[in-house]
C-alpha cells in the first residue's frame, strides 16, 4: 500500500456501476485510470456494485479490485439504491416486500468484496404508491418516511451487511439539500450513529440552478454534518455540475470543502473526470495549492446557529449568511457557551425555545432572531421584547448613514414599542429626508443581554445588496465569538480557525478591497500560501482580494 499523496488530505474517486462493469476490459480499465492520474493523484477509489437494477457480476469486481490493489490504491465499495435514476431518481419502495428484499441482497453482495461501503445519496424514498399510502396511515409523510428508512437502514443494509462480513463499515453519504432531508426519510438524529460514519455532499453547482444552493454550502455543511457526531464524518462529495460557469466553479467546491476541514474528498465521478471538462487537471492543481497549508489550519470556529433536528423554516438561509462574511457554525443543540447565539425559523420547532433563549441572556450572552422566526412564535418572543412582524411589506434602499442599496428591497416590517427597543440600522424609501423608515436591526434588552432582531428580505438573495456598512454593523454585533472581523461588502467568504489562522475566498466576479480586524495587539499577517508578511495600523489591515480566489493568513 503506497503512502497517502498529500500531507493535509486524502483524495478519492467514485465510480457508478455502469463504468466498474465496464472494467471487465482491462484495456479501457488501464488507459482511462492512467488519463485519470496523469491529471490527478487518487489514493482511493469506490466501486459501485449496484445502480438502477445493473449490479456489475463478481468476475469483474474481484478484476477492478485486484487491478487498484496491485497499484497501491485503496478500494471500497459503493450502492445506489435507485431504480430508474433519469426517472426523477425513482428510488426502492421500502413498503415492497420485493424492493426490501432485493436491497437486502444487494447489501450483502457488497460487503463480500469490501472492508467499507457508501450508500451514494439516494438511500431515501420518494415512492407514494398505494402499498406506502396504506402503510403511512395517519401518520405525515416525514414521519412515515423517518420511520420507514431507518428501520431499513438497521434491518435491510446494516445488519444483513455485517452478517456477512463482520469487519465492514458501512457509511451513508448524506446530499447537500440539507434541511430538506426529513422529508424524504434521511434521519439526521439517528442516522449518524446507526451508521458507521458519514460522507458529506458539498456540492454547490451553480446557485441558479434547480436546487439555489449558495456556494457557501459547500463549506457549511461540512461543519454541520461534523456537529452531529464529531469524528465520523469523513469527507466531501464533490462534482462537476456548476464547470459550465467556468472552472473556478469546481475549483471553489473543493477547496471550501477542505477548508471545513473535511479528512478525504470524493471526486464524482470516473465518468465525469474522463469528460470534455478539465476536471481532474484542475482537481490536481487545486490540490497542490492548498495541500501546503490546509494541514496549518486549526478547527473552524463560527456564529452559532441552532437547528434543532427535522427542523424547516427560511430554507438554507445560512448559506446566505455564509456569503456576508458571517462564518456559520450550525447546532442540532441550543449552546450555552457562546456569547451570541443566531436562531432562525427553524428554532421555532423547540417547544423550550423561551426557556432557552431567556437563559442565554440572562447569563450575559446575545441572541439574534431573524424575522422568519418572529412571524413564526410571537408570542415566544413577546416574553422577551413586545415586538412584531406582520403580513405588511415595505420597499427599501436607503440605509441612512450606512449606504444604499442598488435596487429596491421588499422587506417585512417589524415594528416594536418606543424606548423598549432601539434600531441600531434602519432602511427606507429614502431614508435620508424621508418620511418613514423600518428595522433591519433592532435591538432589545434583557436582563444581562439583548436581543436582535434581523431582518431578513422576502428574497434571501437580497441580504448581497445591504450597503457594506450596514453589513459591517451587523458583523461587529453577531461576531463576539469571532476573533476576526471582515468589513466590506457581501461576496467575500470568511473563514476563522481556533489557531489564529483564517481564510478569505472571493464569490466575486470582480477585484475587491476590504478590511479584516484581528485581535489587539495582533498587527502582523503571515500568509500561509507564500509566507509573505504584512503590518496592520492597530490591528486593522486593507487587503484585495481578486475574483474567486482566497488568501490565508496567520495573525501575530
Amino acid at each position: 500500500m503506497s503512502a497517502q499523496h498529500y500531507k493535509s488530505f486524502k483524495v478519492s474517486v467514485y465510480t457508478r456501476a455502469y463504468e466498474v462493469e465496464k472494467m471487465k476490459d482491462l484495456h479501457w480499465l488501464d488507459s482511462t485510470w492512467n488519463t485519470i492520474t496523469s491529471q490527478v493523484e487518487v489514493d482511493k477509489i469506490y466501486l459501485e456494485t449496484h445502480r438502477d437494477l445493473l449490479i456489475v457480476p463478481e468476475s469483474t469486481l474481484r478484476r477492478a479490485i485486484e487491478y487498484f490493489r496491485t497499484r497501491g490504491v485503496e478500494v471500497g465499495g459503493g450502492i445506489t439504491y435507485t431504480v430508474n435514476e433519469s426517472n426523477l431518481f425513482e428510488t426502492f419502495c421500502y413498503s415492497n416486500p420485493e424492493h426490501r428484499k432485493k436491497v437486502q441482497e444487494i447489501a450483502e453482495y457488497t460487503a463480500r468484496f469490501f472492508d467499507d461501503f457508501i450508500l451514494d445519496d439516494f438511500f431515501f424514498t420518494s415512492c407514494k404508491c398505494d402499498l406506502c399510502i396504506a402503510a403511512k396511515g395517519n401518520m405525515s409523510w416525514t414521519g412515515y418516511r423517518l420511520k420507514l428508512m431507518t428501520e431499513a437502514g438497521e434491518n435491510l443494509v446494516i445488519k444483513p451487511a455485517k452478517k456477512v462480513n463482520p469487519n465492514v463499515r458501512v457509511i451513508i453519504k448524506y446530499p447537500n439539500w440539507y434541511d430538506h432531508f426529513q422529508g424524504l426519510g434521511f434521519d439526521l438524529e439517528h442516522g449518524p450513529h446507526l451508521f458507521d460514519g458519514v460522507w458529506t455532499g458539498t456540492e454547490t453547482r451553480d446557485p441558479s440552478s434547480n436546487q439555489h444552493l449558495q456556494n457557501y454550502l459547500g463549506y457549511n455543511i461540512v461543519r454541520y454534518l461534523d456537529n452531529l457526531r464529531p469524528g465520523y464524518n469523513f469527507g466531501g462529495w464533490v462534482d462537476g455540475g456548476g464547470s459550465h460557469m467556468g472552472m473556478y466553479r469546481y475549483a471553489e467546491q473543493l477547496w471550501l470543502t477542505f477548508f471545513a476541514k473535511a479528512p478525504e474528498i470524493n471526486l464524482f465521478d470516473y465518468r465525469q473526470l474522463l469528460g470534455s471538462a478539465p476536471l481532474a487537471k484542475t482537481a490536481g492543481e487545486t490540490f497542490r495549492a492548498i495541500d501546503p497549508f490546509v494541514w496549518r489550519l486549526g478547527k473552524p470556529v463560527g456564529i452559532a446557529s441552532y437547528k434543532p433536528f427535522h427542523s424547516t423554516g427560511e430554507d438554507f438561509l445560512q448559506n446566505y449568511l455564509g456569503m456576508l462574511g458571517l462564518p456559520m457554525d450550525m447546532l442540532p443543540c441550543f449552546p450555552t457557551d457562546r456569547k451570541v447565539v443566531l436562531l432562525t425559523e427553524q428554532a421555532k420547532s423547540d417547544p423550550d425555545l423561551g426557556a432557552k433563549i431567556s437563559a442565554q441572556l440572562q447569563r450575559g450572552g446575545d441572541v439574534f432572531i431573524t424575522t422568519g422566526l418572529l412571524k413564526a412564535v410571537p408570542e415566544v418572543i413577546a416574553d422577551i421584547a413586545e415586538v412584531r412582524c406582520t403580513h405588511l411589506k415595505a420597499l427599501v434602499n436607503d440605509f441612512g448613514w450606512n449606504g444604499k442599496a442598488s435596487k429596491d428591497l421588499l422587506i417585512p416590517q417589524v415594528y416594536y414599542l418606543t424606548n423598549d427597543a432601539w434600531e441600531i440600522v434602519s432602511a427606507g424609501n429614502p431614508l435620508t429626508k424621508g418620511v418613514t423608515g423600518y428595522p433591519i436591526v433592532l435591538m432589545c434588552p434583557y436582563s444581562k443581554g439583548r436581543m436582535f432582531v434581523l431582518t431578513i428580505p422576502d428574497n434571501f438573495g437580497d441580504l448581497y445588496e445591504y450597503p457594506a456598512q450596514a453589513l459591517n454593523v451587523i458583523r461587529s454585533l453577531m461576531g463576539k465569538d469571532l476573533a476576526v472581523r471582515l468589513e466590506g461588502p457581501s461576496g467575500i467568504g470568511l473563514f476563522v480557525y481556533d489557531n489564529d489562522t483564517f481564510i478569505l475566498s472571493s464569490f466575486l466576479d470582480q477585484p475587491q478591497e476590504i478590511k479584516i480586524h484581528t485581535p489587539e495587539g495582533k498587527n502582523r499577517l503571515t500568509s500561509l500560501t507564500d509566507e509573505a508578511e504584512l503590518t496592520g495600523d492597530n490591528n486593522v489591515f486593507t487587503l484585495t482580494i481578486e475574483p474567486h480566489t482566497y488568501k490565508a493568513f496567520l495573525y501575530r
